[in-house]
């Protein structure tokens, strides 16, 4: 029997709504701002008057009615789940899941606890975040992180990707940045050969994941692997495979 096809939204398809900060340094594929990252259609809604350096500072106290309304805005064009633009956005974790009645995932963290599921036994979770001395346990503690054994190794000391993404410059040295992302990673695994897998914290990294992994040989989890595995649980397909 033929059922009729039900409406009532303004648009369709876009399964994953995502939250972004106000910026204009260039938004690479790879990147959550590009629209090319995902093999999916996705829904952008930007959050005017907040960049990077703000969330990361805690510069605006009073902007999280702001991101509250952007996610209700994602809801009611229909998106199935909704995620943010910058892994900092962690501590407001509850108050925006509880805003909304689709899955909301802040940030990338919030693989810690899974990822170091999977590892052995004294293996910890590397964390590369875009400001070790700014990410604090209150961050962790927001995504369930706070108990797990991790290692953190910032970039706030590597010019290039500080002045990039926290400086908000309009251009990008894609090659000075995967660089820094590469001495940063090896860094932390030689001075922690404990590190059994690698979480990157900024939505900005994972043009560089591929590059971390070749250079330390783990396993490299970010925001693109934490949306995509959303995505296929908030759209499931079925199997046309044969006997």
């Amino acid at each position: 029997m033929t059922q009729p096809v039900r409406g009532g939204k303004p648009l369709y398809g876009q399964a994953i709504g995502i939250i972004m900060l106000e910026t204009q340094f260039p938004r690479i594929p790879g990147d959550i701002g590009n629209a090319t990252t995902w093999d999916f259609p996705v829904a952008y809604r930007i959050v005017g008057g907040i960049n990077p350096a703000m969330v990361v500072r805690r510069e605006r106290p009073g902007g999280l009615q702001q991101f509250i309304d952007a996610a209700r805005e994602l809801e009611a064009e229909g998106v199935g789940a909704i995620t943010t633009g910058c892994g900092f956005l962690a501590p407001f974790q509850e108050d925006l899941s509880n805003s909304v009645s689709v899955p909301l995932f802040t940030s990338s963290l919030m693989q810690v606890p899974l990822v170091h599921a999977m590892l052995r036994k004294g293996q910890r979770v590397g964390i590369i975040t875009i400001d070790a001395d700014a990410l604090t346990e209150d961050h962790l503690a927001a995504v369930g992180a706070d108990r797990m054994p991790t290692v953190i190794c910032g970039m706030e000391t590597y010019p290039s990707f500080r002045q990039t993404i926290i400086g908000n410059r309009d251009t990008l040295q894609r090659k000075d940045m995967e660089d820094e992302m590469i001495a940063c990673s090896r860094s932390m695994v030689e001075d922690h050969p404990e590190v059994g897998a690698i979480v990157l914290e900024c939505t900005n990294m994972p043009p560089y994941a591929a590059a971390l992994q070749e250079a330390t040989g783990l396993p490299v989890f970010d925001i693109f692997t934490l949306t995509s595995l959303v995505y296929h649980a908030v759209v499931r397909r079925g199997f046309g495979g044969s006997m």
